[in-house]
């Protein structure tokens, strides 16, 4: 199925490229220490989803795995991770905005178990890849963190066109998408079939080697194999040993009623997830407002002075309508749940019909000379009236 997601907020993996640049100080004993606040470069009043966002925006920024040529990455990356533990927790955070860093005192507040100490900074103990990996997923293990690429990624975007009715209504409606996906030839693999690859013997084939730098550890992928855990002698000659082609596919895609035109639905495609925005035709009968729809009817001078009925094009069927007698031009007939039907819900919005007097440009004689007569006796007239005059008594009569 495909989730909803509202323009109302940059959506997820879009904002991956808003990083803030900031200084950070590489001493990590240094009694002049960053405020925790600058180091994620959010401000004191931010919120826990804000901090958690700047975390993870910074991050993957200084990631190791995908920041190798930066030295100085892995202390930088570090520093995010015990900026995040304190931040993280509203008890540290509020003790920390008290004391500030030479008074915090992590034990105090919830924090500070045994274990290895990777980095120590004001009393504090994080590892920093066992943060990173609790808060945004376990890829550790037979996988290593070569996947950490795939969790970063810009979700493909496509763009769909929907006819007024077919986003009011909702449809199934096919797409056609080109995709990374698992190379058919190799399976995934990235070497060629039949072929053979050497183990890994930097890292074991865990795919993951350690290093030492001082203050910390870290783990980090394997620079040899690339967190395979093996070495491919002859890659596969499709996919160029990656183990993904770009492929073509053509799924459906289940439009719900009521999309409007600019909102995305998120769905898997396969093993992937893809962003698709809708863009919704102008429709030349209905304008919509929300969940509520406009619509105009002509109608004959003698329907509007004396009522009668009309018909109008409704978004599932034709409508009959009641015209009232003395019905004025811009008057609204509002047809009650013939709108259009609300996300996530049951009832509908409303039809509002708005009249439109069709007057005629051209009359026959006898049709003159009746409206003449009814303008003889029309007592409420700005103004005068073509072919008819007043007399004394405040009566009007034919010229």
């Amino acid at each position: 199925g495909a989730s909803l997601i509202f323009p109302f907020h940059s959506k997820g993996p879009r904002s991956l490229h808003a990083v803030s640049h900031h200084s950070f100080h590489t001493s990590c004993r240094s009694t002049n220490k960053q405020d925790l606040y600058d180091v994620l470069g959010v401000p004191r009043t931010a919120t826990q989803k804000e901090i958690k966002k700047a975390y993870y925006q910074m991050a993957k920024k200084y990631h190791p795995d995908t920041n190798q040529e930066d030295p100085k990455a892995k202390e930088k990356f570090a520093k995010l991770a015990e900026a995040y533990e304190v931040l993280g927790d509203e008890v540290k955070r509020k003790q920390y905005d008290t004391y500030g860093a030479a008074g915090f005192d992590p034990s105090q507040a919830g924090g500070g178990s045994g274990g290895q100490q990777y980095w120590r900074a004001g009393g504090t103990s994080v590892n920093p890849e066992e943060m990173f990996r609790k808060i945004f997923g376990e890829f550790a293990g037979t996988q290593g963190f070569g996947d950490f690429n795939s969790m970063f990624e810009q979700r493909p975007e496509f763009v769909m066109e929907l006819t007024f009715n077919q986003a009011a209504k909702g449809v199934n409606k096919e797409l056609t998408v080109n995709l990374e996906d698992v190379c058919p030839r190799c399976d995934g693999k990235g070497s060629e079939p039949g072929t053979k690859v050497q183990h890994c013997h930097y890292c074991s084939g865990t795919g993951m080697e350690s290093i030492n730098t001082g203050p910390f550890m870290m783990r980090s992928t394997c620079r040899r194999c690339g967190g395979r855990g093996s070495i491919m002698t002859t890659p596969c000659v499709m996919c160029r040993g990656s183990g993904q082609t770009k492929q073509r596919q053509t799924v459906t895609v289940p439009v719900p009623a009521g999309v409007d035109n600019g909102q995305t639905v998120r769905m898997p495609v396969g093993k992937k997830e893809v962003y698709i925005t809708f863009r919704v035709q102008k429709s030349p009968v209905f304008r919509r407002d929300g969940v509520d729809i406009h619509s105009d009817v002509l109608i004959s001078v003698a329907q509007a002075i004396l009522g009668g009925s009309a018909q109008v094009q409704g978004l599932h069927s034709t409508i009959d309508i009641q015209i009232p007698p003395g019905c004025q031009a811009d008057q609204k007939i509002r047809l009650q749940g013939k709108g259009i039907r609300r996300m996530n819900s049951y009832s509908y919005g409303d039809h509002h019909v708005h009249i439109k007097i069709r007057v005629p440009k051209k009359l026959t004689n006898r049709q003159r000379s009746l409206i003449l007569k009814y303008a003889e006796e029309e007592a409420e007239v700005e103004g005068t009236v073509n072919g008819v005059t007043a007399t004394d008594k405040g009566r009007r009569s034919l010229v």
